[in-house]
């Protein structure tokens, strides 16, 4: 049966998209984004991304004609570019990333035939790659990855047949996984996270053709899911989307770009005390679906992605405290 809220609603946000920000031309709009470095590689989406200290990782992606395979360093302070050993797993879209320890993971992910669950580890001072042991929840793509101290997580996606809900564990002490138990969301793909402190916070998605407007937090500690309130709690929320980027600054989440039948750019800030969001300056470049971003907790970036068939190769630093200046 289709819900015709969800329905109505993503119609209410393509307005949105065609049409500017809701509200008073004259109010104040909070939020800047300054263009950074170009990236110097190949434009593409659905590139895997890690942050390790000051630096941003990325690499794999798809360009519009070929799956990618090569794999990049941000340098958050110097604001450039540098080019590292490429991947060697099989080219890919759609995977899974997250850093452990000073070391970056990959994994899971789209080849262009089929779903994958080949995982590697990235150690940045030797430039090396080494082969983990497989992603245990079988093959899949536009999965979640995020990680505490010592364990990574990655779940939900697709699998080529079917919207996943399962998360699973994975310790690189061992190099085993093992399935979590406790999350009672809703299954869906393309979905985000972004983590504040011990806490992750998970949602947006898809799944049979509706936005999922459930959102979640998980204790690093305890392994405990609790569920927050919607992503459309509030009438004046337009957070529901796939395909979205989403990352922590100052202790507070951000959830920008993604796809609502059609790319968007509109940025939400989330205040995870009082459970509610707001809306700031759209990002201030073409609205986009599957970008990457890179954080280190005060300074965060969006960088690539596409619109439709146009694919990205930019960046910009959002300043959410500062206010909308379409001068810089």
């Amino acid at each position: 049966m289709i819900n015709n809220k969800k329905v109505i609603f993503a119609a209410l946000i393509l307005v949105g998209v065609f049409t500017g920000c809701s509200g008073d031309d004259d109010e104040e709009e909070r939020g800047n984004w300054i263009e950074r470095s170009v990236f110097d590689g190949v434009p593409r989406s659905s590139a895997a991304s890690f942050v390790i200290d000051n630096k941003g990782y990325m690499g794999t992606g798809y360009d519009g004609d070929d799956y990618l395979n090569d794999f990049w360093e941000y340098n958050i302070e110097g604001d450039y570019w540098s080019q590292k050993a490429s991947f060697p797993g099989v080219a890919r879209s759609s995977a899974s990333g997250f850093t452990i320890n000073n070391k970056g993971y990959i994994g899971t992910g789209y080849d262009g035939d089929n779903e994958l669950s080949d995982f590697w580890e990235y150690n940045p001072s030797l430039n090396t790659w080494e082969q983990k042991a497989d992603f245990l929840g079988g093959n899949r793509r536009g999965a979640v990855g995020f990680a505490g101290n010592t364990l990574g997580y990655i779940g939900s996606g697709y699998d080529g047949d079917n919207d996943k809900k399962d998360f699973w564990k994975y310790n690189p002490t061992t190099n085993n996984w093992e399935e979590l138990e406790g999350f009672g969301g809703n299954k869906r793909r393309d979905a985000t996270a972004f983590k504040i402190n011990n806490k992750v916070y998970f949602g947006t998605g898809v799944s049979n053709g509706i936005y999922k407007d459930d959102f979640w937090e998980f204790d690093l500690t305890s392994e405990t899911w609790t569920r927050k309130n919607d992503l459309d709690y509030d009438d004046d929320y337009n957070i529901l989307r796939s395909n979205a980027t989403s990352f922590s600054i100052n202790n507070l989440g951000y959830i920008s770009t993604g796809y609502v039948g059609g790319a968007i750019g509109t940025t939400w800030e989330y205040n995870p005390v009082s459970d509610i969001w707001e809306e700031i300056t759209t990002i201030e470049a073409t609205s986009r679906q599957d970008a990457i971003s890179f954080s280190n907790g005060t300074k965060a970036f969006v960088a690539l992605g596409r619109s439709g068939g146009l694919y990205l190769d930019d960046a910009f630093e959002l300043f959410p405290l500062q206010e909308y200046n379409d001068e810089d």
